[in-house]
Parts: structure tokens; sequence; C-alpha cells
């Protein structure tokens, strides 16, 4: 895939500054929308209301629940793993009377399930990675008929020491998509 799109066009939302600091890609339009799927609602609508991109890409840090996942995957399909109104008769992961609930960009690449709580132990929906603000950045541009790409670096297992790596490992990935990045733009 090349992007044939300028620079300026492009927005890329990051969830925290140290998972991507700006100075690393100064030529790129990089947002910080702080931790969670409300956080990553609002910045994703302000960036387009100002700013009008052809292309949201979201980057960041992702549990993995499966073993052999490790480094940066492009992800292509979102659900919410944290919506539950099962007691009303919808799926687990469904929000109810809402027509939008599994996103796909029909892009090669990994799941994601989007939940307001960092995993630490299996959760009722079984995605490939886990985050906190994927799903609704990609709603968001679904809405807005925004382009959007993801890319996440598996960061942690989504297991018992999951916290304890996500310290560790939560600044690594920027590098691996700083080099991603530059090739989809030449």
């Amino acid at each position: 895939m090349n992007l044939n799109l300028n620079k300026n066009k492009v927005a890329i939302i990051v969830a925290l500054q140290e998972e991507l600091p700006r100075d690393l890609l100064p030529e790129f339009n990089v947002f910080y929308s702080g931790v969670g799927k409300i956080n990553a609602t609002y910045k994703s609508l302000e960036i387009i209301n100002e700013f009008n991109p052809k292309l949201i890409i979201n980057y960041g840090t992702a549990g993995s629940l499966r073993e052999n996942l490790n480094g940066l995957y492009e992800v292509s399909e979102f659900f919410q793993r944290d919506m539950d109104a099962s007691e009303l008769g919808f799926k687990f992961g469904e929000t109810p009377l809402d027509p939008i609930n599994k996103i796909s960009f029909d892009r090669k690449g990994l799941s994601c399930g989007t939940g307001d709580n960092f995993v630490i132990s299996e959760p009722k929906l079984l995605t490939d990675l886990v985050d906190m603000e994927s799903y609704a950045l990609a709603k968001v541009c679904l809405i807005k008929k925004t382009d959007f790409l993801c890319f996440k670096y598996v960061s942690d297992k989504a297991d018992a020491n999951a916290s304890k790596n996500w310290r560790e490992n939560v600044s690594l990935g920027k590098n691996l998509f700083k080099e991603k990045l530059l090739k989809l733009f030449n």
C-alpha cells in the first residue's frame, strides 16, 4: 500500500505521548487523545471538525490475546468489548439499537476489542488484540466518512503481567511505526 496523500491532510492520533513523541515524526500532524473511548471520540471529532483530514491513522499499544503475536500489526476490524446489554437480549459487545457494532475497513489486518479497562485476563469478547481507543476512533471515522488506518504495537499478553509489561514496552514500538509510516508515504 502506498498512500498518495498530502501529509498535511493526515492526522495521527495516539493516546499518550510516551507511545509516540511528536518530534519523532515532525512532518506529520500528531495528536494525543488521552486514554479511553470518550477521550478518543472527543479528540477525533475535534480533529475532523477543525482540520478535515482525508485520513486518520491511529497508532498505539495493545495487549495480545494470541500467544504468537509480537511486534507491529495493522488492525482492520474493531469491536466494543465492554458493551454488555445481554440482560436486554442483545449479544455481548452489541450496542442496543445501533446498526454499527463490528467495524471493518475491508483491509487485511487483525481484530481489536476496545474497552475502558486495562485487560489482565481473557475478556468475554475474543479478538486478536485489545486496546482502549481504536473502536471509538474507527466509529467516528466511519460515521464522518474519513478514511482510517490503525497500527498497534503488542506491548503485553493481556495477562496477570500485563501492567508491568506495558510499562516496560509502551515506547518500544514507535520506531517500527515510523518505518511503516514512511514506507506508506514513499
